[in-house]
């Protein structure tokens, strides 16, 4: 009886400990940090597809799960952070963008250039990868406004200006929407190698690792 009873305190402890774990884990993903991976060129050269990053979720406050809400402010984002976010077309996908407008910023762009409140900016991350510049009447891309950033919105946009999807087409990201600040680069290969080829081991970043964004 007694050996019955003990093996049922074992396996009462290796649930216990596992049920910790999971619950410890959730609430890490959920309020601290998460994972996120790269799959599209359109923060090039800042960052590569195949980039695997480490967000972080707490840097801008404690938010209400699923609604994003937040119930402890710490900071809001600035100009310049690259924040990862619910897509607004579509809130089941993540994206990830450099915020260039705060809320009561004025944003234009004139052939490319990017202006904030009335003044040409360094934008030193912009990576343009042709000389087309194409009117406001045909795209927003090379042309645009000026438009203020409303309270509560950002205005975001990919370091590839020319190969992004992002504020110039589909409006302002919601601060509610926002899931975290990128942080460091954890891991990064070339995905277009089969998962299982000695070329795909051969296609490991090794500068890349540990890198902080910026």
């Amino acid at each position: 009886m007694e050996t019955v009873k003990k093996k049922k305190s074992v396996v009462r402890e290796y649930v216990e400990a596992i049920g910790i774990a999971i619950l410890l884990a959730l609430f890490i993903r959920t309020f601290v940090v998460q994972a996120f991976k790269i799959p599209s060129g359109s923060m090039l050269p800042t960052l590569m597809i195949g980039d695997h990053l480490l967000v972080n979720k707490f840097i801008y406050g404690i938010r209400v799960p699923f609604s994003g809400k937040v119930l402890v402010p710490l900071k809001d984002p600035q100009s310049g952070d690259i924040i990862v976010f619910k897509f607004p077309k579509d809130r089941s996908i993540d994206y990830i963008k450099r915020v260039v407008g705060v809320p009561g910023d004025e944003i234009e762009i004139k052939n490319k250039k990017l202006y904030l409140n009335g003044e040409p900016t360094s934008d030193p991350y912009a990576h343009y990868t042709t000389t087309q510049i194409l009117p406001g009447s045909v795209s927003p891309k090379d042309n645009l406004g000026p438009i203020t950033v409303p309270e509560g919105k950002y205005f975001v946009m990919g370091d590839n200006r020319d190969n992004s999807s992002d504020s110039r087409f589909w409006g302002f990201v919601e601060n509610n929407d926002v899931l975290g600040k990128a942080m460091i680069i954890y891991w990064s290969w070339d995905i277009d190698e089969p998962l299982l080829s000695v070329d795909r081991f051969a296609s490991i970043r090794w500068n890349r690792l540990a890198d902080i964004i910026h």
